[in-house]
């Protein structure tokens, strides 16, 4: 059994709020993560899971099954297959409330589900988790396989890697044509196949709805709501632009990342690390796979974005606490990096005196110019970005 970081904050949570919403993609392990915690909750615990026929047909009388379970700590699994529970939350916590009388575990956003529109603003805590973080398995496995098969816990402790590799597709292949579907994406299992490699293959890069539109035959706002859609199920992710200097031109863009790179190389279909390594993706799947890890340890107050200007200066991550800039990171795939005149540019108009480059090594830590460190992700995470 491998420990999962977020226990410790959601045991805390646990405590303080009456409904705790635990997000995050299936089969990350939410559900594993919560029956761990339910031996230290001080009351008993009632589970429903959505996806049970029974549990389901229990709540067409929610109301009254809810109601008469006020003394205990109720959990409601997929909760996004029975969205008009929500706005039946807020009357049950309101008639007594206190810590952990619900926690709720989903596959989406929310925002994305409809017929959600009740907000549980003061009574409720919300906590995304992500797959496998490297600081959680690095004891199990190495950081090469963990970047090469990702995170999933069923990925990344699969007995071989075709055994991983299955796995993963039949993951692909349960999304497309059932999951998004139940969410009401409204594009055909097809599509959606295509519009997720598609993604793929522009991770790391600005996202262009119109190019992606042309080549699947929709509408620039088609388009949109359907990544909408994958961002909102956690599938993908969007990195914002950093602006601070009104003088310069700036690009606006968001940048698109799939989340998991074991998913990545799936939809690129590349078949082991050593076809990875040859690979003109293998930057860009570096730079997604540090981008997830960073932010499975990303304090709470600090933001991150991207930093380009239409002259070509750019660095990949922006650290900010509100609007400040506190450091920045460039994400390279080789052990001995070039500072670029690009990022050195970035600095200067920044004013970030830590500035990191992340390399693929396990405990290298050195200084390569003034206020610019060189180091392995390891070290990053465990020494660097906990004192940002």
């Amino acid at each position: 059994m491998i420990l999962r970081t977020a226990g410790k904050e959601i045991k805390i949570l646990l405590k303080q709020f009456p409904v705790i919403v635990l997000l995050g993609p299936r089969q990350v392990g939410k559900t594993t993560l919560v029956a761990e915690l339910v031996p230290e909750i001080e009351k008993d615990a009632v589970w429903f899971d959505l996806e049970k026929p029974s549990d389901y047909d229990k709540m067409n009388n929610a109301e009254l099954v809810l109601g008469n379970l006020r003394d205990k700590c109720v959990i409601i699994d997929e909760i996004q297959l029975r969205p008009e529970l929500f706005s039946l939350l807020r009357p049950l916590v309101d008639a007594k409330r206190e810590p952990c009388r619900f926690i709720i575990l989903g596959s989406a956003k929310p925002s994305i589900v409809k017929g959600v529109s009740e907000s549980h603003a003061g009574r409720a805590a919300y906590h995304q988790l992500m797959p496998f973080s490297l600081p959680e398995v690095q004891k199990k496995i190495s950081m090469e396989k963990h970047h090469f098969v990702g995170g999933f816990p069923d990925s990344a402790l699969a007995g071989s890697d075709n055994a991983s590799k299955k796995w993963l597709d039949n993951f692909i292949r349960s999304y497309t044509e059932i999951d998004l579907q139940k969410l009401g994406i409204g594009a055909s299992p097809v599509m959606s196949r295509r519009l997720w490699e598609m993604l793929a293959w522009q991770n790391g890069n600005l996202v262009n709805y119109s190019a992606l539109g042309n080549s699947l035959g929709i509408s620039y706002n088609t388009v949109k709501g359907y990544v909408d859609y994958f961002e909102s199920a956690f599938l993908i992710s969007r990195l914002l632009p950093f602006h601070n200097n009104i003088k310069k031109r700036l690009v606006k863009s968001p940048k698109i990342y799939i989340n998991d790179t074991g998913i990545l190389h799936r939809l690129l279909r590349i078949q082991d690390f050593y076809q990875l390594q040859g690979s003109p993706m293998m930057g860009a799947s570096w730079e997604a796979y540090v981008l997830a890890q960073v932010r499975a340890s990303l304090p709470s107050d600090i933001d991150l974005y991207f930093y380009r200007t239409h002259a070509g200066a750019e660095v990949d991550l922006v650290f900010t606490k509100g609007l400040k800039p506190i450091a920045t990171a460039e994400i390279k795939y080789s052990l001995s990096p070039e500072i670029t005149k690009g990022m050195l540019s970035v600095i200067d108009d920044l004013k970030t005196s830590d500035n990191f480059v992340i390399i693929p090594s396990q405990d290298d830590d050195y200084p390569i110019k003034k206020n610019i460190v060189g180091c392995g992700l390891s070290i990053f995470l465990e020494k660097y970005l906990p004192e940002l």
